[in-house]
C-alpha cells in the first residue's frame, strides 16, 4: 500500500520555470502523486508543450505566461492562478536564468548584467515568494514555499558572482520565511541543484572538455537528471514533510563533498 501521507490529491502547487528542466520534472511528478499543478513560463511554446505533458493525467493543469521580473505581472498572474485553483497550497520559485558565459572577470562585468540575472532570480523569487506568502497567511491552511537555488549559493564561483549572489541570497530568504512564516503552518524550504542536464547548462555539460574535467568529480558517474528532483518535490508538497522547514537540500550526486 502506497505511504497515504504522500498523496496530494486536492492539492494546488504552482511551479516558476516549470515549462522545462528541474521545473517541468517536478511538475511531472507532483502530478503523477495527485496533485493540481499551474505552470508559469515566459514561453508560450514551451507552457504549451509542457501542458500537453502534464494533460496525459486526470489532474488540473494550466500553463500560463508570467515574467517573473515584472512585480506587477507576477501580482496579476497569481490573482489569475487564484482565480482557476481556488487557492495555491504549494510555491515553487523555480525560475531562473544563468550568467553570461562571456564575463570575463568580475572586475569587468557590467552592471547590466548584474541586475539582468538579479532582476529574475532574487527579485523574481522575492515577488513570487511574497504573493504565495500573503496567500497562505489570508487563510487557515498553511502551506509549503520551496526555492531552486544552486551549489553556487555554497561554492566559490568564478566570474558567476551574480548568479552565486541570487542562490545565496534565496537560502537567507528560506530561513528567514521558515521563522516568521512557522505561526501560520507555512514550511520553507531551499533546494541546492548540482551538475543536472536541462538547456540551461546544455552549452557546458555537452563539451567534451567539461566533461573529462567535471564529470569525474561527480561521485554518481552521471550529470543529474530532472526527474531526480521529482522525489523530493513531492515529500516537501506533502503531508508528510508537515515539520520540516527551514532546511537547504543539496542534490547533487555527491559532487561538493568529493
Amino acid at each position: 500500500m502506497t505511504y497515504k501521507a504522500f498523496d496530494l490529491t486536492g492539492k494546488v502547487v504552482l511551479i516558476t520555470g516549470g515549462n522545462s528542466g528541474i521545473g517541468l520534472g517536478m511538475a511531472e511528478a507532483l502530478a503523477d502523486a495527485g496533485a493540481d499543478v499551474c505552470i508559469w513560463g515566459t514561453n508560450e511554446q514551451k507552457n504549451e508543450k509542457a501542458l500537453a505533458r502534464l494533460g496525459t493525467r486526470n489532474g488540473r493543469y494550466r500553463a500560463m505566461r508570467c515574467n517573473v521580473a515584472d512585480e506587477q505581472e507576477v501580482d496579476r498572474v497569481f490573482d489569475e492562478t487564484l482565480a482557476f485553483f481556488g487557492r495555491v497550497d504549494a510555491c515553487f520559485a523555480n525560475a531562473g536564468v544563468s550568467g553570461q558565459g562571456n564575463v570575463s572577470s568580475f572586475s569587468e562585468m557590467t552592471t547590466q548584467e548584474w541586475r539582468r540575472v538579479l532582476s529574475v532570480n532574487l527579485d523574481g523569487a522575492f515577488y513570487t515568494l511574497r504573493a504565495a506568502a500573503r496567500h497562505m497567511v489570508s487563510r487557515d491552511g498553511g502551506g509549503s514555499l520551496v526555492a531552486t537555488a544552486s551549489l553556487a549559493a555554497v561554492l566559490g564561483v568564478p566570474r558567476g558572482e551574480h548568479y552565486a549572489a541570487t542562490k545565496g541570497g534565496l537560502v537567507s530568504v528560506i530561513r528567514g520565511l521558515a521563522v516568521e512564516m512557522a505561526r501560520y503552518g507555512v514550511r520553507a524550504n531551499v533546494i541546492l541543484p548540482g551538475w543536472i542536464e536541462t538547456p540551461m547548462t546544455d552549452n557546458a555539460l555537452d563539451t567534451e572538455a567539461f566533461q573529462k574535467k567535471v564529470l569525474p568529480r561527480v561521485p554518481m558517474r552521471r550529470w543529474g537528471r530532472p526527474t531526480d528532483f521529482g522525489g523530493i518535490a513531492v515529500y516537501l508538497v506533502s503531508d508528510a514533510s508537515a515539520y520540516h522547514s527551514g532546511d537547504t537540500f543539496i542534490i547533487d550526486g555527491a559532487y561538493c563533498l568529493f
